[in-house]
């Protein structure tokens, strides 16, 4: 869409040894975490909420194409957050085997592998309450950890309270002949959906309409990247994310920037 910033711009990065694990570098994207980023689901398009990755959708949010899950344990630990939720808190309720079908992912060599995804109902995830449901529009999922009080992360499928915040991990060979371990932290952008993620109408994070958050990402998402990464290498990330805000910042997020130049509405809170 015309409001999004292009995908190739200057980013700014800190790399640093987690202190928990000699073993492993830390390389973070600044400026993704200190953009001003924040989910605007919930609110109506015409007020600077949501439009949704297809037009004409914008109560869908990206909850379209369902929910790949990352391993068995991810399964398992659906599974019990789905037995929490009823017909008056989930518009699509059903059985468990009903909500999880086989389809196909590709890995990092390019390859088709076998994968477990949440069903999509109708034209969107099985978990999602449509707009004008009693129970609430949104995740069901989500809306029971509120009502439980537990971090939505404890009932949500782990790629959905990750995004859009991408952990990738590689090794690195070095000329002294060391293999390093290296977490990368950065935005889960259009690209990182693969092709398919250039088809969208709208993507949230190239938009300057969902970067006016209060605090920038590596502090809301506090919480999420701590479960990412770990306490102690999360407390050194915030530090060094500190220490630039302090400093200013070399590349700012173009978002951040254009949204802060034409002072856009603050989003509503995340689902």
């Amino acid at each position: 869409m015309t409001d999004e910033v292009g995908l190739d711009f200057d980013r700014e990065w800190v790399e640093f040894f987690d202190p928990d694990d000699p073993e492993t570098l830390v390389r973070a994207d600044l400026t993704w975490l200190l953009s001003r980023w924040g989910c605007i689901f919930g609110r109506h398009p015409e007020a600077g909420g949501c439009p949704g990755i297809e037009a004409g959708q914008p109560a869908d949010g990206c909850c379209l194409h369902g929910a790949f899950y990352t391993d068995e344990a991810d399964i398992k630990r659906i599974k019990r957050s789905v037995k929490r939720l009823t017909p008056e808190t989930w518009q699509l309720h059903r059985p468990w085997r009903e909500t999880i079908v086989d389809d196909t992912l590709e890995n990092d060599d390019g390859e088709e592998e076998p994968a477990k995804k949440t069903a999509v109902v109708d034209g969107a995830c099985v978990f999602h309450n449509r707009e004008g449901f009693p129970g609430g529009t949104g995740c069901a999922l989500h809306q029971q950890a509120i009502r439980d009080g537990v971090h939505p992360m404890a009932y949500k499928p782990e790629v959905c309270w990750q995004l859009p915040v991408k952990r990738d991990f590689k090794t690195e060979h070095r000329a002294d002949g060391r293999d390093v371990s290296v977490t990368l932290i950065t935005e889960f952008d259009r690209a990182s959906w693969g092709p398919g993620g250039h088809d969208f109408d709208w993507w949230c994070t190239s938009s300057p309409l969902a970067h006016t958050a209060a605090e920038p990402v590596y502090r809301s998402y506090e919480t999420e990247l701590i479960e990412l990464l770990g306490p102690a290498a999360y407390g050194r990330l915030a530090e060094l994310c500190e220490r630039r805000e302090k400093l200013g910042q070399v590349a700012p997020h173009p978002a951040t920037a254009r949204a802060a130049s034409v002072r856009l509405p603050a989003p509503a809170r995340r689902r």
